[in-house]
């Protein structure tokens, strides 16, 4: 199938796109690493009138460091670059070790952290982990800037809180804390697929090995990204012993998650991977907490 007719510009700046966005608003959608947006063009789920490319825009590709031990990433930045950046597996290791689970070789190649995020899946684990890392979005319009939390950045299936008239343009990561651990996990039908449910952890103990914070980031079970924030208030100055984390697991599993049916699992099924996928990350992520001294 071939997408209905469009008008077509590729600006080589962001003031240039903007410009295009700020004329055209609802009719038009940007074009980043089109892995999502090009599909849903050909099968008419999506019929924009402009397309407006940001991919001759190579200020909006980058990695760098901030002075606070962060990280900030341009929204064009190519998902393999993500995945083969030393600063980024040595400063954001959750995101490293996300980055192989997404999709295939062939679309982290094109695909873009931004177009990721500005997409909204439910499914994505980028999604999930922007959560988790408590990651914050800067927006640009003709009428200025701003920035958005993760938290509130997303809003729904395949909705955030942009407007017609702005671009995502940059995603910056806090640093992390010593004795901080993290873990991604995920079941799917096939390697690549979507999985039926993933969950993204990141915790910190104290001085006395108790669970000073803790994050816990469900994909796949709601119409975004869903915070267990009942499972994770379990946890605050516990010991994390495998009871602590069974308990929490099973309140994620119970309470805060509300998981769909459809062709591919039941509801139940899905809490049931749920529970068993929060636990053993929370293992993990405690783990690594431990051993984390820097």
């Amino acid at each position: 199938m071939k997408p209905p007719p469009f008008e077509y510009y590729a600006p080589d700046t962001v003031e240039e796109a903007l410009t295009h966005l700020a004329e055209h608003g609802y009719d038009a959608k940007a074009l980043a690493g089109g892995q999502s947006l090009i599909p849903m063009m050909n099968f008419r789920l999506a019929q924009p009138e402009v397309l407006i490319d940001l991919n001759k825009i190579a200020s909006l590709s980058y990695i760098r460091p901030d002075d606070n031990g962060g990280l900030r990433l341009g929204a064009m930045t190519r998902h393999a670059q993500v995945e083969h950046n030393q600063l980024v597996k040595e400063r954001l290791p959750l995101i490293h070790e996300a980055m192989p689970q997404i999709a295939t070789t062939q679309i982290r190649s094109r695909g873009t952290i931004g177009g990721s995020l500005a997409h909204a899946d439910p499914s994505a684990e980028l999604v999930a982990a922007s959560v988790a890392l408590q990651a914050r979005f800067r927006l640009r319009s003709q009428a200025g800037e701003r920035w958005a939390s993760a938290d509130e950045f997303f809003m729904g299936m395949f909705t955030t809180l942009l407007e017609p008239d702005e671009l995502l343009v940059e995603i910056a990561f806090p640093s992390t804390s010593p004795r901080t651990g993290w873990a991604l996990m995920e079941i799917a039908r096939r390697p690549h697929d979507f999985a039926l449910v993933g969950v993204v952890v990141g915790v910190t103990l104290n001085g006395n090995d108790r669970c000073q914070d803790a994050r816990i980031v469900f994909l796949s079970v709601g119409d975004g990204p869903v915070v267990a924030s009942q499972a994770a208030e379990l946890l605050k100055d516990q010991e994390p012993t495998p009871e602590a984390l069974r308990a929490a697991a099973e309140k994620a599993a119970a309470d805060d998650i509300d998981p769909s049916s459809d062709i591919h699992a039941s509801a139940k099924y899905r809490r049931q991977l749920a529970k068993v996928l929060a636990r053993r990350a929370l293992d993990q992520a405690f783990q690594r907490a431990k051993s984390n001294t820097n």
